[in-house]
């Protein structure tokens, strides 16, 4: 009798999460999860700098009022230094989303936002 060799499940997708508000952050674990999908979650744009330097995750969530700074003037700083990543902002102020989508974000979804709506973005991007 043959031995069945025992394959590792494919690798899921690192997503990289950028929010410091804790609730947000197990929302968004909770979709990504159910799609199979990792969450590297940091809460500052220094750390997100930091992973930067190390990682290239396909999609970047990020939110704008952080500890150290805007979301939205990190954006260009992403672009040039990995312009193939997806870049997902969210944000408590609706007034922010023009200058996102002008920086180079590809989506951007107000809080409190539909997952339905979020979760057909990430398949969109990651499907």
């Amino acid at each position: 009798m043959e031995a069945i060799k025992k394959t590792d499940p494919p690798a899921a997708k690192k997503i990289l999460v950028v929010e410091d508000q804790g609730e947000i952050g197990l929302i968004l674990d909770m979709i990504l999860n159910e799609k199979d999908l990792e969450l590297d979650y940091v809460t500052t744009l220094l750390d997100a700098d930091e992973y930067l330097e190390t990682h290239q995750p396909p999609l970047i969530i990020l939110d704008n009022q952080l500890p150290d700074g805007y979301g939205v003037d990190f954006i260009s700083y992403i672009r040039k230094k990995q312009p193939g990543i997806r870049i997902i902002m969210i944000s408590g102020f609706a007034a922010v989303r023009d200058v996102a989508l002008e920086n180079g974000a590809d989506v951007f979804f107000e809080k409190p936002f539909s997952l339905e709506a979020f979760s057909e973005v990430i398949d969109r991007y990651l499907g």
